[in-house]
């Protein structure tokens, strides 16, 4: 399940497509923001790239939600990535938020503008009545986009070996936001 075309006021979301690799490889040059994922840092660029995007493709294949392509409107460049994702957390499942930029467009609003749609899209469609991200205790940048979404800190827990923090939203304080 994925939104198939959205827009905000400065993003189009769509989906992802095997061809987004291409572009998606920006993201695993150059980011100090890896470390905070806990990816196989000996693939290369490329694999890495791709296996992402084939993850994403096997979540809308899987009804697993998915992450989705941030193309900016101005440029028409695909910048970032953010979507609903169904992650299994201490045995129970849960919907996660999760967003990814590009590091040309850090700090410029685009991962709050984007989760806020999503946030939205899914309480207001029923799909969940609690949302969640999953973020690494030295990712500070995540932690101010999760409290900008009205998120916040409930338990720290060890994930695929990094120390994470989850931040959760319940649909009864998202209405009062």
């Amino acid at each position: 399940m994925y939104i198939t075309n959205a827009e905000t006021e400065r993003l189009i979301i769509r989906r992802l497509y095997e061809s987004d690799s291409d572009v998606w490889k920006k993201f695993f040059v150059d980011n100090p923001g890896l470390d905070f994922l806990g990816l196989d840092r000996d693939m290369n660029i490329e694999d890495q790239s791709k296996a992402w995007i084939e993850k994403q493709l096997s979540r809308y294949a899987n009804n697993l939600f998915g992450h989705q392509a941030l193309i900016e409107k101005e440029s028409r460049q695909l910048i970032g990535q953010c979507g609903l994702l169904t992650q299994e957390i201490d045995g129970k499942i849960e919907i996660e938020i999760g967003y990814h930029i590009l590091p040309k467009y850090w700090g410029m609003g685009y991962a709050t503008e984007a989760a806020i749609m999503f946030r939205n899209y899914a309480f207001d469609n029923e799909i969940t009545d609690t949302l969640i991200s999953v973020i690494d205790i030295r990712n500070s940048k995540s932690m101010n986009v999760a409290d900008k979404l009205g998120m916040t800190r409930e338990e720290q827990l060890k994930m695929d070996g990094i120390v994470v923090w989850i931040y959760r939203i319940n649909k009864k304080n998202w209405i009062y936001l």
